[in-house]
């Protein structure tokens, strides 16, 4: 009969912390089982946390979250799963509603499900408006409706510079995150190697637009030097007919 707990963010960025914090109630749990930066748009089995929980489980273990929507934000998914949850002998208790039971617990959970499913939606909605609206500004006045000059969110620092930092120094994740002021999911983006791959893309293209910026000088100032006054050719004589 052991207590499960189960946590999933939307992106790596969020925490977990809140939703530990709200369910614990300063009660540890036997096991726990997190999905960071997956949707609730992902069915539950295929989600890696949840399918491992699904495997863990045994009857008379009770599984904690801490709102409908961390169970997912498709509502025929979320019934399906915590009915075969309850009908394997597994207790689902959801935060602020306490344990679901089968038949008006049910019912009651439908309907949360529902209007998470309803608000994903709604936020998809408000996402696409908003980027449509972020785009259609920044190509007429070369910045977006909130001031920035591109649609990507920008870098809180240069990914090269952290990434080398932390190898020369030998820094750990945590202490590169701490001497330069970000969060350790960004420090650890920075340092991977997709990331350092596009930092030394950007090096690359940096160093090479330098030096093509140096030769066109050099070039110029050669063309300069070489192009002949008009008192070189002597006199104008006019076209031969």
């Amino acid at each position: 009969m052991a207590r499960i707990a189960y946590y999933r963010v939307s992106t790596r960025d969020q925490t977990i912390e809140s939703q530990r914090s709200a369910i614990s109630c300063g009660i540890a749990f036997d096991k726990e089982f997190i999905d960071e930066g997956v949707s609730g748009a992902v069915l539950a089995a295929a989600r890696p946390g949840f399918s491992e929980l699904l495997k863990y489980t045994r009857e008379g273990d009770t599984l904690f979250v801490s709102a409908v929507d961390r169970l997912g934000r498709d509502a025929l998914d979320v019934q399906a799963t915590v009915r075969n949850l309850i009908g394997r002998g597994v207790s689902v208790h959801v935060h602020g509603l306490g344990l679901i039971s089968k038949g008006v617990g049910e019912l009651i959970l439908a309907v949360l499900a529902q209007v998470a499913s309803l608000e994903r939606d709604r936020i998809a909605e408000r996402t696409a408006a908003g980027r449509a609206t972020a785009r259609s500004t920044l190509d007429a006045t070369g910045k977006t409706h909130r001031g920035k000059t591109s649609m990507g969110r920008p870098f809180g620092a240069n990914p090269g510079e952290v990434a080398q930092w932390r190898r020369v120094n030998g820094a750990s994740m945590s202490q590169t995150a701490a001497q330069f002021g970000l969060s350790l999911s960004t420090v650890k983006r920075y340092c991977s190697i997709k990331g350092q791959a596009l930092a030394d893309c950007v090096a690359a293209n940096l160093t090479r637009m330098t030096d093509s910026d140096s030769s066109m000088n050099a070039l110029l100032t050669k063309l300069e030097g070489d192009v002949p006054s008009r008192s070189d050719f002597g006199p104008f004589r006019g076209r031969r007919g």
